[in-house]
């Protein structure tokens, strides 16, 4: 075969893949079976390996190319991609309207689809041809998922070309209301950039068959296929993304082609060659809303993919851009979502928790469980009556309820489930944090601590915990502790290594990303030096070089733990009243507790190896400037452990300064004042 007949077959061989593809994924239709279309994208790959020129980036076995990526890049969305307000009854649907119809005026008619559970991304296309494929972030800002985009077989990387018939027929219903003349234009050549919206979603099976093999490997399983697609989608291998086999549902069209509502805009992405849900409805009222809302709820089981409820758009898109948008969603659309969904667990305790009014509520933790796709451990009770109320205690089998994105509740008691080991729940006698005296306001249910400071010293202890000195977990800030705090999710630092995705995903601020993000920082924390363990602790008087002498000295935990005061107190730098609160603190219950929960709860502490060569005792070490082989506070834990002292200004007691490159004032006062200075290569010999 010549290259002039190669470059005929190849061309066949690609649109007669592409047509398949289509009949497929878009239209539901097969004609021939896998096997034999995987035979023609097998000829098809190696014709182009003979003639690599050939290769456009629109060709089937373009879907997977490319090295993996060391990071992903940002992308700026040229439209913000908005979450939804939303609502759990046909009441909250009618409130919706009422409050809509009051700030635009014209017809209100309805194009309602379902909510598919899986990841929104944004296409870009230029000229035809698929440029970017993004995630949202954070609704500004995404990341350049295109790699994994491109393995999604429902995602065309070149738009379909509308044949005569289908386009006679969208203009017999659409003519008389789209610009026909835009949308002429744009299908005829495809010229600028057009922007698609949808979500990418992991079918049932393919879930299955993923947490499976999960499971063989010994690796952790997926929650569920929300979050298998989000991980798919960030992988940086297109190839593993590739064999997860996602799916795609296109919602919505950001680029004006003509388009004047919502309708048209699926009836035109199908028409392209984009994927779209094909149970969806046009609706001229509520009642009609109500009735698909429940038709799909009937068949939401025997699908092959996750839905949580309906999205509702108001159809006319002009009359829905008027309506502007509140906080991050738009007025004229909103998500219908489910009923609550129920489930049983046991629970294992009961913690009460000082909220920032002072109030003192109970937490039930339970064992972790799968509810409205999410593992949770933790529960509100609200308060002591409510608990009478349900007469719940420790130990019994209870029924979960979670409503959408609200903490999830104990609804009901299973009395018959009790083995006799039950524990009842009792109001505790003083604050639960600062041991202060506690009250109950007259015609009040809930229970107060006394202390004013009370919730704000926890809250400073936490923080201590998280700081960078300490445990550094990264993203999680005041605002975000007093939080957790406050909903009752924890109630010391020890309980954020039992926090999942899903205890923290309904709260204010919390995105998917953001949940994950937060849930993988503090699972990165677990592993710690023993210095930092001791600093985080918080036992007062202890600072951050206190830590380093301790760990030093001892070199575990334990040795430390059991330590005597007079031990304590024979460590150089360590006075008795430092040594003092030290012993007091490992002497405490409460303190060993925390200390043991910690341990218990994964964190692993890097054991000091104690060093009779130490050829920095006795010196004191002051740095400038950057080094290239390692960060500051390496080069200060090294010091540390070779018996040296960080010093942070220089001075004629100075034995050494180290330098870097671009260093300070320090470089010159130490040439100044005669100091002896070493360069990092030097320096380097000498740490190791």
């Amino acid at each position: 075969m010549d290259k002039q007949q190669a470059k005929q077959r190849i061309e066949k061989l690609r649109k007669e893949i592409n047509h398949h593809r289509h009949l497929y994924h878009v239209l539901d239709k097969q004609e021939i079976s896998d096997a034999a279309l995987d035979s023609l994208k097998h000829e098809l790959y190696k014709l182009e390996q003979e003639h690599p020129d050939l290769i456009t980036p629109d060709s089937p076995t373009q879907r997977v190319s490319g090295k993996p990526l060391d990071k992903f890049k940002k992308v700026k969305h040229s439209v913000r991609m908005l979450s939804l307000e939303d609502i759990f009854s046909f009441e909250e649907l009618e409130a919706w309207e009422k409050r809509i119809k009051k700030l635009g005026s014209g017809k209100f008619d309805y194009f309602t689809e379902m909510k598919t559970d899986g990841l929104a991304i944004s296409l870009i296309y230029e000229d035809g041809f698929l440029k970017i494929g993004a995630t949202r972030g954070d609704g500004a800002i995404g990341e350049d998922v295109t790699q994994n985009v491109k393995t999604i077989e429902a995602i065309p990387l070149k738009l379909e070309e509308p044949g005569k018939r289908e386009l006679a027929s969208f203009y017999k219903k659409f003519g008389r209301t789209i610009d026909k003349k835009k949308f002429e234009k744009f299908v005829k050549d495809f010229k600028g950039i057009f922007e698609v919206r949808g979500e990418a979603y992991m079918q049932k099976k393919v879930f299955e068959k993923l947490n499976k093999e999960q499971k063989k490997k010994k690796q952790a399983e997926f929650a569920n296929p929300r979050n298998a697609a989000a991980g798919s989608i960030r992988q940086l291998d297109p190839k593993i993304a590739e064999n997860r086999k996602l799916d795609f549902f296109g919602y919505n069209i950001v680029t004006g082609v003509g388009q004047t509502t919502h309708e048209q805009v699926h009836e035109i992405m199908k028409l392209l060659g984009i994927k779209i849900n094909p149970i969806y409805a046009y609706c001229s009222n509520l009642k009609e809303i109500q009735k698909y809302f429940e038709k799909v709820q009937r068949k939401r089981d025997s699908l092959d993919y996750w839905i949580d409820g309906v999205v509702i758009n108001v159809n006319n898109i002009e009359l829905y851009k008027k309506l502007g948008t509140v906080g991050k969603a738009p007025r004229g659309m909103v998500a219908y979502k489910f009923p609550a969904e129920q489930t049983t667990t046991v629970v294992k305790e009961v913690k009460w928790q000082v909220g920032r009014t002072g109030a003192i509520t109970p937490v039930a933790v339970m064992d972790p469980v799968q509810i409205a796709g999410t593992t949770v451990t933790h529960a509100t009770l609200h308060n002591y009556d409510e608990i009478k109320r349900l007469g719940v205690r420790i130990g019994d089998t209870v029924i979960l309820e979670k409503a959408g994105d609200i903490i999830p509740k104990v609804v009901k008691v299973l009395p018959k489930l009790r083995t006799g080991k039950e524990k009842g729940i009792h109001t505790p006698k003083k604050c639960p944090v600062c041991g202060g005296t506690v009250k109950k306001k007259a015609g009040e249910v809930a229970i107060y601590c006394s202390n004013k400071n009370c919730f704000a010293l926890e809250i400073k202890k936490i923080m201590h915990f998280v700081s960078k000195k300490a445990f550094d977990i990264e993203g999680l800030g005041g605002k975000i502790i007093e939080q957790l705090v406050n909903e009752g999710l924890i109630s010391n630092a020890a309980d954020l290594f039992k926090l999942t995705k899903g205890d923290i995903e309904p709260l204010e601020r919390f995105a998917e990303k953001a949940a994950d993000n937060l849930i993988q920082s503090i699972e990165e924390s677990k592993n710690v030096t023993l210095s930092r363990f001791i600093y985080a602790l918080g036992i007062r008087h202890v600072g951050e070089e206190t830590a380093v002498d301790l760990a030093n000295y001892f070199g575990t935990l334990q040795k430390l733990i059991s330590a005597p005061q007079e031990r304590l107190e024979s460590i150089p730098d360590v006075g008795n009243i430092v040594a003092k609160s030290i012993y007091e603190y490992f002497d405490d219950s409460k303190n060993q507790k925390f200390v043991q929960d910690l341990i218990k709860s994964g964190v692993k502490i890097e054991e000091v190896k104690i060093k009779r060569h130490q050829p920095l005792k006795g010196k004191i070490i002051v740095l400038t400037g950057t080094l290239e082989s390692l960060t500051r506070d390496d080069a200060k834990a090294k010091i540390r452990s070779l018996g040296g002292d960080v010093s942070s200004s220089v001075s004629k007691n100075t034995d050494f300064v180290v330098v870097g490159t671009e260093p300070g004032s320090k470089y010159g006062k130490a040439k100044k004042l005669g100091v002896k200075i070493i360069k990092e290569k030097e320096f380097s010999k000498i740490i190791k």
